[in-house]
């Protein structure tokens, strides 16, 4: 074992293994899950079960991203049309995106991690910060101002499809026809307000999971400027509920993902405990919930 390569040829091989399987069962469980909240709340109707209901669907929409950038690394499936028809129509539609371009970005990311052109520093180069800015950041996202300018703009995109480019335009085509189905679902159940409470998840939980998402990643880090992903990279820990929530589908095992963006996410979990057996872990604090997480990355 080495540094730059701490897993052998072997168990490089067996974490990168794709399964059309486990990522059917990644897309169906999402699925499921999803609508299985809106059953839920549709049956027992109280203030409670929406409050509930909407903090599960903020993790949902988290999750879709997360199958989103799976399916645009074409680790989600073996079979290649199946990433490209999964995030094209499954999952990358439900927030309106465009995952193609995202992942020309995200790309970049990964290749430019550790240096000054990395387009993400933007979301985490001044941490630690103090916690007063942070509280006025995840103020501003609980609040609904965030994710309003957000949904905004998806909106406007609408009314100037015709300045869109042609892939853009087809992404908010596709976005369009994914919603207006999932609305049509529920007016045909008799419960049309089932997509407020998605709204609203959109809103004001899916922002702050966001930004707590990015934070984990890469915010206050040993060493944001490091070519290690030890260093440049966070993996945190969490319970199966927080998981549900703020880390879907093994996405809170971020250094391994950065060590090799070819492991599948139904993988990641393996390879962390490869990683730690092996002692690659032994330099390095590994954060153990998300409530230290935040109390690692301020100041004051």
């Amino acid at each position: 074992m080495t540094e730059s390569n701490p897993l052998s040829r072997e168990e490089l091989a067996r974490v990168t293994r794709k399964s059309d399987l486990r990522g059917l069962w990644c897309v169906a469980s999402q699925w499921a899950i999803t609508i299985g909240i809106f059953v839920g709340m549709a049956l027992w109707t109280n203030p409670l079960s929406i409050a509930v209901g909407m903090v599960l669907l903020g993790g949902r929409q988290l999750g879709f991203f997360v199958l989103t950038h799976e399916a645009g690394h074409r680790t989600l499936f073996k079979t290649q049309w199946l990433n490209d028809f999964v995030g094209t129509w499954l999952t990358s539609p439900v927030d309106f995106s465009n995952g193609r371009s995202y992942m020309r970005e995200h790309l970049l990311h990964h290749r430019a991690a550790g240096t000054k052109d990395d387009p993400d520093l933007a979301n985490y180069q001044d941490y630690p910060i103090p916690m007063a800015r942070l509280k006025r950041k995840l103020w501003r996202d609980f609040s609904g101002r965030t994710g309003w300018r957000n949904i905004s703009a998806k909106y406007k995109a609408i009314g100037q499809m015709q300045t869109l480019s042609v892939e853009d335009r087809a992404a908010l085509l596709r976005g369009i026809f994914v919603n207006v189905l999932m609305f049509g679902a529920m007016l045909l159940f008799g419960v049309p307000w089932l997509y407020l409470v998605w709204l609203g998840a959109q809103i004001f939980l899916y922002p702050a999971i966001i930004r707590i998402r990015q934070i984990a990643e890469h915010a206050a880090v040993p060493d944001l400027a490091s070519s290690d992903a030890r260093m440049n990279t966070r993996t945190t820990l969490a319970n199966p509920m927080v998981r549900l929530v703020l880390c879907p589908h093994q996405v809170n095992y971020h250094v391994e993902h950065h060590l090799c963006a070819s492991i599948p996410i139904y993988r990641l979990s393996e390879t962390h405990d490869i990683l730690r057996a092996k002692g690659f872990f032994d330099d390095v604090a590994i954060t153990k919930g998300y409530g230290r997480l935040l109390s690692d990355v301020v100041y004051g």
